[in-house]
């Protein structure tokens, strides 16, 4: 069947190492189709918060939903400016083993994009990007039955409704004609009625690549990983 899809949202945390990797793959999609990506926000923080602790938007600073609140802000300003603010944090953490969610670097991102060192400031000083990264989040979780990062929202087609796919899982990102061949196997799952699952086991030898590709990541986060089954 032609591919006719033209956007698609993409949801996104960027202490995510994985969506990461999705969205490099995307964004080569994009550069060789011309597909819209709509970013939308989600919080592993949140979704593996430990019984008991705050949620992340009652603490002053948080490792994935601050630079969310930052996204938000940008967001409302420019799509692209998003769009920016996600790849350059994203290259930073999960690329150069730096902290995005560190003020003094996530000022020199800001910068380096165009936009202004005191978006950081101004982001995490209105209440209200906390409401844009909440209505992302929730509406995954509600209405998506969303668990995790990445997720891509395929447009209703036809008499179907939207279709969320979770990933496609995939490092390091394809390029090229493997990109093309990954979406229009993406496209073609989502217009399976009944389809939920495809997945390849990890070898031993898949999972010391994964680490070797993650490296910068595991070196920079400043938090501990916290896995919660998915359903």
């Amino acid at each position: 069947m032609p591919n006719q899809v033209d956007k698609v949202d993409f949801f996104f945390d960027p202490m995510c190492p994985w969506a990461y990797q999705t969205s490099l793959w995307i964004r080569e999609v994009r550069r060789l189709t011309g597909l819209e990506i709509n970013w939308r926000f989600f919080s592993l923080e949140e979704v593996n918060r430990p019984e008991g602790k705050p949620h992340p938007w009652e603490r002053p600073l948080a490792y994935g939903w601050s630079p969310l609140r930052v996204a938000a802000r940008l967001r409302r300003r420019d799509m692209a400016l998003c769009d920016a603010w996600y790849a350059v944090c994203g290259k930073a953490l999960h690329t150069d083993g730096r902290k995005p969610h560190d003020p003094a670097v996530a000022k020199e991102l800001l910068e380096s994009i165009g936009a202004s060192a005191d978006d950081w400031d101004q982001a995490l000083a209105d209440e209200s990007t906390h409401d844009d990264v909440k209505a992302d989040h929730f509406y995954v979780i509600n209405e998506l039955a969303g668990f995790g990062v990445p997720i891509v929202l395929f447009p209703a087609e036809g008499s179907r409704s939207e279709k969320a796919v979770f990933g496609p899982v995939v490092v390091p990102a394809p390029m090229g004609d493997q990109a093309i061949a990954l979406w229009d196997l993406t496209v073609a799952y989502t217009r399976v009625d009944g389809l939920y699952e495809i997945k390849t086991p990890k070898t031993p030898a898949d999972l010391e690549f994964i680490g070797k590709a993650f490296t910068p990541y595991l070196q920079a986060r400043d938090w501990q990983s916290i896995q919660n089954p998915a359903p």
